[in-house]
């Protein structure tokens, strides 16, 4: 496995020219506040939060090259002059030929499933993510997990734990036929298990063995950058390349991709669907304009399509992702040198507590990594969330809860938002939270949503 290129200490590739000042809470107001979001992080205020890991969503800091595009929107509802530079950039970045712009991932998502799923059809996919597995689902299909064992067990120290298992997908052909499988979906950098990459080679093999079985491959490319990084680190033939080399490749091996554009571009909203199929873009462009808006806007402003076009480009630069990953893998470094227990390799948008490791008394189904981020927000003001049986939601067909091997507290860096000193206040209390381990209860729900539960879904303590 390859190094950090460099030998020397490295430094942010950019300068500070604004600041947002926060709100210093006392500890018995977020003893008040989780308590009265029925400790769910998601419920909190944002005002109420101190330093904010929730998520990577929308919430990264735009450079001024990007704040200054977006006085160049053109708001026109058909045809803007910022579609098109935002479609030439994911062209040619991104390799796809066709693009139709959606308010955020999910949108895509949806447009997705119901153009390709079909009641009945299974749908692989190297580890489930919440909205995308719900979409499937609304559609009529089953998701089925074909990721490397590996990538469920959070002390493997496999480099590449998004891999797809052949085995698995052979075993899916042999039960159901290649007629039921509409596409393989594949997520790079896979959120759910820790932000952990899939590789270069895992990758080429799934292209030759779907275009073996005629199905295809659909990229969820949420943070293609990110894995690109790994390739480029770790996987051998890949160190001389660019991460914008990288990453196109990545595209190139794939027939069609989902982008919540809020992550790796660095944009408060937005997001797309791209195939290379042309009756696909076509059907896309049917749908589109039904949920979304017109094939050249699809929910986004113009100026945000700008802002988004600008920010591809600059989450690419080698320089950016390897700060944006360096300060991941301080905060990670930092935590397991103090003994905390968390997913490795570290991932590259977070970090991931091991709740069951942290939390053995509280079993699953109290929800520990629940209890463990109200726990956080409580000690000393940091938002973070849970990744675990909350975030799995039941069997659709049982009400039983889906039991996932990870259950995890995910603490998400924003990209170009908080600086080291913050993640040493974050290394403070998340320790001193793992001292006070055996004082932390277990939680039932008192309210639990239909679908995507961890979103708005209270608890109380049991």
């Amino acid at each position: 496995m390859n190094t950090r290129k460099t030998d020397t200490v490295w430094a942010e590739p950019y300068k500070i020219k604004m600041v947002e000042l926060l709100k210093v809470t006392t500890l018995e107001d977020r003893k008040r506040a989780i308590k009265g979001a029925g400790y769910n992080t998601f419920l909190l205020k944002s005002e109420d939060v101190y330093i904010d890991l929730l998520t990577d969503s929308g919430v990264g800091a735009m450079s001024d090259r990007q704040w200054a595009g977006m006085m160049m929107g053109d708001e026109a509802y058909a045809g803007s002059a910022n579609f098109y530079h935002m479609e030439k950039t994911i062209q040619d970045y991104y390799s796809y030929k066709h693009i139709v712009p959606t308010h955020q991932g999910r949108g895509a998502e949806n447009i997705l499933s119901q153009i390709l799923v079909k009641d009945g059809d299974y749908v692989p996919g190297n580890m489930y993510f919440t909205t995308t597995r719900l979409h499937q689902e609304l559609a009529g299909g089953t998701f089925i997990d074909v990721i490397i064992d590996e990538a469920h067990d959070p002390a493997s120290q496999h480099p590449f734990k998004g891999n797809i298992d052949f085995a698995k997908l052979d075993k899916l052909v042999a039960d159901v036929g290649v007629e039921k499988i509409p596409y393989v979906c594949v997520a790079t950098c896979v959120n759910m298990a820790g932000g952990q990459p899939i590789s270069m080679a895992n990758l080429k093999e799934l292209r030759v063995w779907c275009d073996k079985h005629k199905i295809r491959i659909v990229h969820d490319m949420t943070r293609v950058a990110e894995n690109a990084y790994f390739i480029q680190q770790r996987e051998e033939g890949y160190s001389d390349k660019s991460i914008a080399e990288i990453v196109y490749q990545l595209c190139e091996l794939t027939d069609a991709a989902t982008m919540s554009s809020k992550k790796d571009a660095m944009v408060n909203t937005g997001g797309f669907l791209a195939m290379n199929d042309e009756s696909f873009y076509e059907k896309a462009c049917n749908l589109v304009v039904v949920y979304e808006g017109l094939h050249t806007y699809g929910g986004m402003a113009g100026r945000d399509m700008e802002a988004l076009a600008i920010g591809i480009t600059e989450s690419v630069q080698d320089a950016h992702m390897h700060a944006r990953v360096g300060q991941v893998e301080y905060l990670g470094n930092k935590l397991r040198a103090r003994g905390v227990t968390i997913v490795e390799p570290i991932g590259g948008h977070a970090v991931f507590l091991d709740a069951r490791a942290i939390l053995p008394h509280i079993p699953q189904e109290q929800y520990p990594a629940q209890a463990l981020a109200a726990a956080l927000y409580v000690d000393a003001g940091i938002r973070v969330m849970e990744r675990g049986v909350v975030s799995a939601g039941r069997n659709s067909e049982t009400g039983e809860n889906h039991m996932p091997k990870l259950e995890l507290v995910r603490l998400t860096l924003p990209r170009r938002v908080y600086t080291q000193a913050h993640m040493d206040v974050v290394v403070e209390s998340v320790c001193r939270v793992v001292e006070q381990a055996a004082s932390i209860k277990g939680l039932n729900f008192t309210y639990e949503p239909e679908y995507l539960r961890f979103f708005r879904g209270r608890f109380e303590e049991v």
